[in-house]
């Protein structure tokens, strides 16, 4: 049930992104592009994020245990250390550089591009090199 529930929700997830147009790099590019020809629209998919987000962890706090397991999985960690602040700016970097973010990424593979396939190869040695460091 559990595999099933991940699953439903990681097709959601990637059918808002596709709806929201957050599949293709031009519009993210645009987004950043903020001295040039920009083009707001993913402050409206974030947006909706945010509010979806704050609605469902409202619901979930209020039941008081998860459905599938026995207790809830918070981070413990507050501190800001190099790994994870070069780790976000490597982050940021992909994503400036493809149009890409994992998510969006990955819900595109159906019309894989030589650039999508350059990042997804890019986003896999990351994560491998990550596991290793």
């Amino acid at each position: 049930m559990k595999a099933l529930l991940g699953y439903l929700a990681g097709l959601l997830f990637g059918l808002g992104l596709t709806i929201g147009g957050m599949t293709d790099p031009a519009r993210v590019i645009g987004f950043l592009d903020v001295a040039g020809d920009w083009d707001p629209t993913l402050i409206f998919v974030l947006g909706g994020a945010v509010v979806t987000t704050f609605l469902g962890y409202r619901l979930a706090w209020r039941r008081g245990v998860p459905w599938l397991v026995p207790r809830f999985a918070l981070p413990t960690r507050r501190d800001l250390d190099v790994r994870l602040l070069g780790g976000a700016a490597l982050f940021g970097v992909g994503w400036g550089l493809s149009g890409y973010c994992p998510g969006p990424a990955v819900a595109s593979i159906a019309g894989l591009s030589a650039p999508l396939a350059a990042m997804l190869v890019a986003m896999a040695a990351g994560w491998w090199l990550a596991r290793r460091v």
